[in-house]
């Protein structure tokens, strides 16, 4: 299939438009382009990597590009391999009953060949935790990666002695949102890892102090998108709230203050004065704050701001 395409280009030579034999392959894009007109000739080309020869095996193995990415997200970065239980061989037969209790002890071996000492037994349970906390919160692969090389970096500096594992992986995991810009209130991480609020900031204190992590405060801008996301709220409703938010940080109402209320009372004066409505219990629920806090800050918001809403 590879070839017939390969051939399939080098019989184009010249661009049928203006003859120009000025063709370049762009990999970005899958596409054969002429360098003169700039029609685009075929598309949806394979992108087969450099050419290279390889004259013994070791220099075979050096320039395989097959395989797995490394990740920090396992505890042996996903180098090893995996004995499956399906009972069937590389070709999709099933394996002979007379081979299956080898091919058990085989699996058996080999899963306790993979945790060697204590120092691995606590980075797979940890790494796995942090795994299950990263997928309720619906976190992305950059933050998990992030959060497990801190959790890497606490154990490696015998961090995890002495306190749970859990409370420093939700720890981890709370500065790696903040260190990617992808905000998670301590209520979020609190409750997705079934530990107090008090437990998990002093963790993230503990770790952020012994690791010299440099993290800003998250700043009331970065709840929006996923406070209009989760109300169904349009751009219209967000572009006003971030004016809100500008105006308020520019006359200093933001200093001292928690971010989610005032991203809360900014997003509740966008939706009256948007016509799209939501209720102060509505908008609470999404925040994680109570209507008492969005009540005494868009009252001061409105007031501070001279901003007219009609009930």
């Amino acid at each position: 299939m590879v070839r017939k395409e390969k051939e399939k280009i080098d019989e184009i030579v010249q661009c049928p438009e203006c003859g120009s034999r000025h063709l370049s392959r762009d990999y970005s894009r899958a596409e054969l382009v002429c360098g003169d007109c700039g029609l685009v000739i075929d598309q949806d080309l394979i992108d087969r990597g450099p050419e290279w020869r390889a004259f013994d095996s070791e220099q075979r193995e050096k320039r395989a590009r097959t395989g797995a990415p490394m990740t920090y997200t396992i505890h042996d970065k996903g180098l090893s391999t995996m004995i499956g239980w399906t009972n069937r061989d590389a070709y999709g037969k099933s394996i002979p009953t007379r081979n299956r209790a080898q091919l058990f002890r085989l699996r058996k071996w080999q899963a306790r060949a993979r945790i060697s000492d204590a120092t691995e037994r606590n980075l797979a349970f940890a790494l796995s935790n942090l795994d299950r906390l990263s997928s309720g919160l619906g976190l992305p692969r950059t933050v998990r990666e992030t959060a497990a090389m801190i959790y890497r970096k606490a154990a490696s500096k015998n961090l995890v002695r002495g306190r749970s594992i859990e409370g420093v992986a939700a720890a981890s995991l709370y500065a790696a949102c903040r260190q990617c810009h992808v905000p998670r209130t301590l209520d979020e991480i609190s409750g997705i890892a079934r530990m107090s609020r008090k437990d998990v900031g002093r963790n993230y204190r503990y770790v952020a102090r012994e690791l010299g992590l440099k993290l800003i405060p998250t700043s009331p801008e970065d709840y929006i998108s996923r406070f209009c996301g989760e109300l169904k709220l349009s751009g219209d409703v967000k572009a006003k709230t971030m004016e809100i938010l500008k105006e308020a940080a520019d006359k200093e109402l933001t200093s001292g203050r928690g971010p989610t209320g005032i991203a809360a009372a900014s997003l509740y004066i966008a939706t009256v004065l948007c016509g799209e409505r939501r209720t102060q219990r509505e908008i609470a629920d999404v925040a994680g704050v109570t209507e008492v806090t969005i009540r005494n800050r868009y009252k001061e918001l409105t007031k501070k701001l001279d901003i007219d809403i009609i009930m």
